[in-house]
This record gives structure tokens, sequence and C-alpha cells, in this order.
């Protein structure tokens, strides 16, 4: 046992780390991406596929991203560093840590760009923007929104600063008392929305397409999609849940914890699918619609059903709170890290990365109109510009790697007996199973959806 406290504080119960952590994982990813990969890969049998990963691999990776973070109880670099060094191994494992804080500066930068279109759409929504829309007049109404550099930079400037102000905060007065609120929030929303989708008269099929599983539908493809949206979905290998973790009471289990976290995580998404696909088939609109399904075909969908203006108003507001939630972790450890190597205060070090995150933003937002070009990666058209190539350096190759690495030091280079004191299951089965998923079936699902990802199988 080490003993060491955070200089930025600790979460003040469990609970308080599982909402954290589960605002972290939860995102645009739960309730804009995995009800249309969804839908793109038959339904039932991708979900199953998808489940099987979350249990084999993410699990296994968020309870070593955990334990280092609190074994180290610094910023992810210099938790690495000092770990590295306790470990007796070579101080190149930091990189793990400057990696991820990487990452996760460029993911805010356009994660925000993307958060600002959800928010834009809470007041177009609720100003009844989309009642009796056609489908070109939703198309429209988008295309509108992200060709105006003006307008993409005023959402993205709000919703950074809703961002900086949380972290700015502090661990208890900023990111606590946000998941505090949020998440319970989000979980409401969440709710009311799967009541207003039983009454639209296809909830049965709903429910069949996303719980029935179709083998026939499976391909190869789908079944390295799921084991990456199960990786990316639970926020790993960034930094995030290390730095989270560092903040966590020694007295808290991490396998319990991580567990929990998993399921409400998964269980968002399955609700989001609970609550979307009953109004897609309501409206005789198309499962597999792609990315376009949240910000057209929805919006299509809630202009012609009765209520769909207030319904709409709270589905964007959901998914405003999930980019929220996240955001905040995702720039907490390069905040962390400025805090504890440069010695400037928490308001201080929250200003500096978030208006560097918001001036790197503007590319993405020019990336959409003006300094949009086309490229193509693994087989796909991108025509996004710089935002697709930011994308796919953090989720295809940079978090995949981290993850890996998080993965591999855990499980070939930290001592058992310093896991084993971190994780406190003992040294039988529980520890033994943690062990070998760890250092044998997350490293080669990792390594086979990286590989994949960039056409190499």
């Amino acid at each position: 046992m080490t003993g060491r406290t955070s200089i930025h504080g600790q979460w003040s119960s469990r609970m308080a780390f599982i909402l954290a952590a589960t605002g972290s994982a939860v995102g645009l990813g739960n309730i804009w991406k995995f009800p249309y990969i969804t839908g793109d890969n038959g339904g039932g049998a991708f979900v199953l596929v998808y489940l099987l990963c979350v249990l084999l691999i993410g699990i296994p990776i968020m309870m070593a991203e955990v334990l280092i973070g609190r074994r180290g109880r610094q910023s992810p670099i210099n938790t690495m560093r000092t770990l590295a060094h306790e470990e007796s191994q070579h101080g190149i494992w930091q990189m793990i840590g400057w990696s991820g804080m990487i990452a996760g500066f460029l993911i805010i930068s356009f994660y925000s760009v993307i958060a600002g279109w959800a928010l834009a759409y809470v007041f177009r929504t609720a100003a009844g923007v989309f009642a009796g829309v056609t489908a070109d007049g939703a198309a429209s109404i988008f295309s509108g929104l992200v060709s105006d550099p003006e307008r993409l930079l005023a959402w993205h400037t709000i919703f950074m600063v809703m961002t900086m102000v949380v972290v700015s905060r502090g661990v208890r007065s900023g990111l606590e008392k946000a998941v505090r609120i949020l998440m319970p929030l989000l979980f409401l929303l969440l709710l009311l929305l799967v009541g207003y989708a039983m009454n639209s008269g296809k909830f049965a099929e709903g429910l069949a397409f996303l719980f029935t599983p179709d083998f026939s539908a499976l391909s190869a493809g789908a079944v390295l999609t799921a084991m990456g949206h199960a990786f990316f979905t639970l926020s790993l290998g960034m930094g995030a849940i290390m730095a989270y973790g560092s903040y966590l009471p020694k007295s808290v289990s991490i396998a319990k914890t991580s567990v929990v976290i998993a399921l409400m995580d998964t269980a968002v998404a399955l609700l989001a699918g609970m609550a979307i696909f009953p109004l897609v088939f309501a409206n005789g609109l198309e499962p597999g619609a792609g990315p376009g399904l949240i910000f057209q075909t929805l919006p299509l969908a809630f202009g012609h059903m009765a209520g769909g203006t207030l319904f709409g108003t709270l589905f964007f507001l959901l998914l405003t709170f999930a980019a929220w939630t996240s955001a905040i972790s995702i720039i907490e450890p390069a905040v962390a890290w400025l805090v504890e190597n440069r010695r400037v205060n928490r308001i201080k070090a929250a200003t500096i990365i978030g208006v560097a995150a918001w001036l790197m933003g503007i590319v993405t937002i020019m990336s959409f109109n003006s300094w949009a070009f086309e490229f193509t990666f693994a087989g796909e058209t991108k025509s996004s510009g710089l935002f697709d190539v930011l994308d796919i350096l953090t989720a295809n190759i940079m978090l995949p790697l981290g993850g890996l690495a998080m993965a591999m030091f855990a499980g070939w280079y930290m001592s058992e007996r310093s896991t084993a004191d971190e994780l406190d299951l003992g040294e039988g089965l529980l520890y033994q199973g943690w062990r070998f998923l760890v250092r044998f079936v997350a490293p080669f699902a990792v390594m086979v959806v990286f590989l994949r990802l960039l056409d190499v199988i």
C-alpha cells in the first residue's frame, strides 16, 4: 500500500466516483453512436456480442486503468512516471500519460463542436422548428447549421465555457457536484423518452430489433465494430478514468465499482436504443441511417408525433448532458497535470487548457465548410477533412494503443503484489481471472481491432 493522497482531493463516496466515471463513459457514443451502429449491424446479435466484449475487454481494462490511477494518485503522466520507477521499469512508460493527455486535448477540441450541435438543437426543437418538417427540410436545417462557421463557433464557445466552469471548481465542488446533478437527470430524461416511445405504437418492434439475435446479419466486421465500441464507450485509453481513479478512496472496491460503471454505461446505451428505434419504426424510417440518425432522422420523427416538440427538446437536452459529463472528464488529466507541474491554480489551468482546446476547435468548425476535403480510410470515404483526421488519429490509433499499453503495464510490468493490493480480490480465482483477461484476452482483442481499423487485416 502506497499511502499517497492526491493534491486535488478525492471523491466523497463510492457513489460519487461511480456517477463521475459513468458520466465520463456515458457520452455521445452511447446516445448518438450506439443506436446507429446497432441499426447498421442487424440489431440483437450485435448487442449480444457488444455485451460480451464489455465483460471480457472493457471491464478488465477499466480495472487496470483505475488501479494504476489510484496507485499513483497524480495526473496520468506523473502517475506513470512514479509507478514505472517504483516497479523498476523504464521511464518510457510515462508516454502512456502523455499520449492520453494529448489524445484528450485533441478529442475535447472537436467533441465540443459536436456537443454544440446538440445544444443548438435543444433550442431549435423547443422553438418548434421541426414541427411538420419534411425529410428534405430536416436535412436542410442540419446542413445549414454545420455549414455556418459563425453559428458553430458560438455553440462551441458556450459548451467549452460550460466545461471549463465545472473543471475549474475542483474535484468535490466542480466534478462531483456536477455529476450528482447531471447523471440522475440524464437517467430521468432517458426513462421519460422510453415511456414516450412506449406510446409510439411500435415499441414491441423496437424491442424485437434491439434484443432478438439475428446471427445471419452478424459479419466479421460487425463483431470487430462491437469490440471496438465496447472499448471506446467506457472512455478507456485517454487517462480520464486513470485521473478519476486517482481521487478514489482506498476503501472502495475497484472490481465492484468497475462492474457497476460498465453496467450503467451499457444500460444508457440500451435505453437510448429503446427510446430511438420505436420512433424510427413508427415513422417508417431506416434504423441503419448512420450518423444522421440523431440530427436528421429523429427530428423528422419528433416533428410528426404528438408531444414531439417537448420530447424532442428533452432528447437533445439529454444528449447535451451526456456530452457535458464526458467533456469534463476528458479535459481533467491536462488540467491536473498543469496544477501539479506548473504550480497554477485550477481556475487558471482550466482556462489555459479550455482556451487552447477552443482555438483548436476552430479547425473542426472549418472542416465542415471552407476547409473540407475528401480522403479514404479503411475503405471508407471521409469528407470532413481535418475533423475526420483528428477523429481517426485519436479513436482509431491513440486510444487503442493507450488502452493496450495500460493493460500491458498492469498485467505484465506491475508486480502481482501491487495489483493485488489495489484490487483487493485476494489471490484466488477472481484475481487470477482478471490477470488472465488483462494480460492475454484484452491486449489481443484491442490489437485485432486496431489492425482491422487500419485495414491491415
